[in-house]
């Protein structure tokens, strides 16, 4: 197959054998060509899925094309994910799937079958790709190792694939165009082939179907599209009727194909299309042509044609009952209410909502018209596309005078701005919605939410008003007021929430400010864990779970929930900023400090820091963190007074209190003392009540730093509480910090021991900065030994969860399904990992994982 100018393109898609690929152009710039190619020429199993405009609102249509040619091989998958995969196809009726264990199961699949031979994924068109296919598909990619399996796409716009390598199609040269139109059965020449060259700009497509339709040379100037669709169209005047109404009714549904092989064969000597293994148009602008181009009327009729061949596929017939509508119509409007009730079954949001806003267009009545835009708003809520979900409860609002639908609307918009960056619109509409006393609770619940985030005191006041003594709520608002009377209730809580995820999810984060973190792990382990067995993980778990794990030393399994939590925030300005505040703190803490510091400012730019408080100022203690571990101490001073304001006050009702002991170190390096001082004394004021282990120890540890007369008595009460072990980090920086001031007064014998149990926790937890400190003090202290990180750090956060799992002695397959990996590539991993841990065996791992 030869392309023209496009031979560094063409040796990178044949090069593809392992990883992922995204090819980007406009239409006709040779994408379909160049993945046809590489299907040609691969060696191994090919497996294609291409998306249709008529299949876009269909979950899992896209996944359902790849799966056919293997479903034999899908016997070989472990009982649920075999499940979960013909569950969400259609193929099986297996309840709604698991999105995430759909994805591992294709990954699974996947991986197996590369294990026999090389696998090629062809995905054309994914911007008509369905959501659900889209998400199994990109899920796997993200996880292909170094195996023989890749995954090769193609799409007009590369921008909804960051992270994936791309590949964009720009227009030909004049000499590469030239070329390709002397390589065509008539070239063109004189006036006609300068108007070519012109008005194609280098489309490949453009070029050779202008030069194939003929012509003078003296056509109009036309829009790039609709010129093609005019150059298309001319193919069909000479097929007979029966094909160009057979075309019709492909270009409106291209899985109507099948009954219609007779009528199309003219076509397909034409050239327009191919039939073999279902249609598959020469260029979607074909089909497009053909749609278009039909009068209105007729494509009506072919709708309705299709309604009637597609009565027993409930889904499909009312989508073309509804391109037929001419005028509302409630049966329509109620056929494709249970199309999305359907889709919400299997996880299909996207589809759901869009079958929801059709309903909606159609429906005579404007209360169910309201009534069906609003439940489209509450589906459209769990996409995280804010301005969709605007868009659905204005509409809806501008539809109804019922104040209780008015009221759901506004719930559904604020519940989706909670995790953008307008807090203080999310909170106003919350609130509105809150005056319905129906939706109070779930609204004040939601209020508190976007209120933590924001920080503002006006929004928490706001919000506090409406709320009488939800224990939930009030942990979000007011964490350190009546903290030992809301940690006594949570075992209770919990054990009500036992089979509920999303409030088990809930009672993490309340336990997390608390300052119960220790149960807050427990609780997010759980509520991760039957997420996974009953459904797709919900928006911003990965984030609100990372924190409890990062202050409780499981570093990597802090990286991992930021990175879970990546793909679900895009779009969403605030979250994309916390989980990126999450991974800085990580990094930080690890030395890894450039890293940290890149992406703390990138997570600053998504938000203005005083309209997001909360991520703000866990950001600028990821970047304090930094400074410290880089021993820059006036920039952390820097960062850490910006957690307070310049009178004192927390900036952060709840999470500024976590810099104070690192502001009063970084001051007593940089002479700040009395300065940092005030702002101890101020937010001991503000925290007038019951203070948590935590707190306790923070505060003592500050006044220790910055007064050394004192400081044995802080040191003493700071490491008072056993409970403060929950913390291992900040308990490691007392007792390192409580050594150095025994040193300098040469108490090297009181030292040593503390510096010991410091050195050991910094080294398991892979502290790099604090665990070359601490050996430079034991050497002070006489103690020549020097310790490196454990040798667990040294691995991949992924490669360190893998391990400790399989120390427990979860096999392979095992390992995958909780960590949405291939056997394969636990194998790989493993494989990898042995060599540095210095084992050779299984069975060592147990051993190794206890002592660290």
């Amino acid at each position: 197959m030869t392309i023209s100018g496009r031979e560094a393109e063409r040796a990178a898609v044949l090069g593809l054998t392992s990883g992922v690929l995204i090819v980007a152009g406009e239409p006709g710039a040779g994408k379909s060509t160049l993945l046809d190619l590489a299907a040609s020429a691969h060696e191994g199993r090919v497996l294609r899925m291409t998306g249709s405009a008529s299949e876009a609102n269909l979950p899992f249509a896209g996944l359902h094309q790849l799966l056919r040619p293997v479903r034999a091989e899908l016997g070989e998958l472990p009982e649920r994910q075999r499940s979960a995969l013909l569950g969400a196809v259609g193929m099986a009726d297996s309840g709604c799937p698991d999105r995430l264990l759909v994805g591992v199961a294709l990954l699974t699949l996947l991986s197996e079958l590369a294990q026999r031979s090389p696998v090629l994924v062809v995905a054309d068109d994914l911007q008509w790709l369905d959501p659900g296919s889209l998400d199994a598909l990109a899920f796997a990619a993200r996880r292909i190792d170094d195996e023989p399996l890749a995954v090769l796409g193609g799409t007009r716009d590369p921008a909804g694939y960051a992270g994936f390598p791309s590949l964009t199609l720009g227009p030909l040269g004049p000499r590469e165009a030239g070329e390709l139109l002397d390589r065509q059965p008539e070239p063109p020449v004189g006036k006609r082939r300068l108007r070519i060259l012109d008005q194609a700009a280098g489309n490949p497509l453009a070029l050779v179907e202008l030069a194939r339709a003929g012509g003078s040379g003296n056509e109009d100037v036309l829009p790039l599209t609709e010129r093609l669709e005019r150059v298309f169209a001319a193919d069909l005047a000479g097929l007979p009727e029966a094909t160009r109404e057979a075309l019709l009714l492909v270009a409106a549904d291209e899985l109507a194909a099948p009954g219609l092989a007779d009528e199309l064969a003219p076509a397909e000597r034409a050239g327009l299309l191919r039939i073999a293994g279902g249609v598959r148009f020469r260029h979607p602008l074909i089909r497009s042509a053909i749609y278009h181009g039909a009068p209105l009327a007729a494509r009506r009729r072919a709708h309705r044609e299709l309604a009637r061949l597609l009565a027993a596929e409930p889904d499909r017939r009312a989508w073309h009952l509804a391109a037929a509508a001419e005028a509302p119509d409630e049966e329509i409007a109620a056929a494709l209410e249970d199309s999305a009730s359907r889709a919400r079954e299997r996880g299909g949001y996207a589809a759901a909502a869009t079958a929801l806003e059709r309903a909606a267009e159609l429906s005579p009545d404007s209360d169910d018209r309201a009534r069906r835009l609003v439940t489209a708003a509450g589906v459209a809520v769990n996409t995280g596309q804010p301005e969709w979900v605007e868009q659905l409860a204005a509409k809806a609002s501008a539809s109804t005078d019922d104040p209780a639908l008015v009221a759901r609307a506004s719930l559904r918009v604020g519940q989706v701005l909670t995790l953008s960056a307008e807090h203080d619109t999310a909170i106003s509409l919350l609130l509105r919605a809150a005056d319905d006393p129906e939706l109070a609770p779930v609204a004040t619940a939601s209020a508190s939410v976007a209120g933590f985030y924001s920080g503002d005191e006006e929004h928490r006041v706001a919000v506090r008003e409406r709320v009488s003594d939800d224990p939930w709520t009030l942990a979000l608002l007011e964490p350190t007021v009546r903290r030992a009377e809301l940690a006594a209730a949570l075992p209770a809580l919990v054990e009500q929430a036992r089979d509920d995820p999303a409030r088990l999810v809930s009672l993490g984060a309340m336990a997390w400010l608390l300052d119960e973190v220790g149960q807050a792990v427990r609780i997010f382990d759980d509520a991760l864990h039957r997420w996974r067995m009953s459904g797709s993980l919900p928006t911003g778990l990965g984030c609100s779970a990372g924190w409890a794990y990062l202050d409780n030393g499981q570093w990597a399994q802090a990286r991992l929930a930021a990175a879970s939590a990546t793909a679900a925030g895009a779009g969403l300005p605030h979250l994309d900023a916390a989980v990126r505040s999450l991974e800085a703190a990580a990094l930080a803490l690890s030395g890894d400090t450039a890293r940290a510091r890149a992406t703390a400012e990138a997570g600053l730019s998504f938000v203005d820091p005083n309209r997001s408080r909360a991520v703000a100022v866990r950001t600028r203690w990821a970047l304090g963190m930094a400074a410290v571990a880089d021993g820059d101490h006036v920039s952390a001073y820097e960062q850490f007074r910006l957690m307070f304001t310049p009178a004192g006050d927390p900036v952060h009702y709840a999470c500024s209190y976590a810099g104070l002991a690192e502001l009063a170190a970084a001051a007593v390096r940089t002479g700040h003392e009395t300065e940092a001082a005030e702002v101890v004394d101020r937010c001991v004021k503000h925290l007038d009540g019951d203070l948590s282990p935590r707190m306790s120890a923070l505060i003592h540890r500050a006044r220790a730093l910055l007064d050394p007369a004192s400081a044995e008595a802080h040191f003493e009460a700071a490491l008072a509480d056993p409970a403060g072990e929950q913390w291992p980090f900040e308990r490691a920086q007392i007792l390192l910090d409580y050594a150095e001031w025994l040193r300098r007064r040469r108490r090297i014998t009181d030292a040593r021991p503390k510096l010991l149990a410091a050195q050991e926790t910094f080294r398991r937890l892979g502290a790099r900065p604090w665990l070359t400190r601490t050996d430079g003090e034991l050497r002070a202290a006489g103690v020549e030994a020097s310790a490196t990180p454990d040798a667990l750090t040294s691995l991949t956060p992924q490669q360190q969860q893998i391990i400790r799992l399989a120390a427990r002695g979860l096999s392979n397959r095992e390992i995958g399904e909780r960590l949405f990996l291939s056997p394969r590539t636990v194998g790989s991993h493993l494989y990898r990992s042995f060599p540095k841990l210095g084992v050779t065996a299984r069975s060592q791992l147990r051993d190794l994982v206890e002592s660290a």
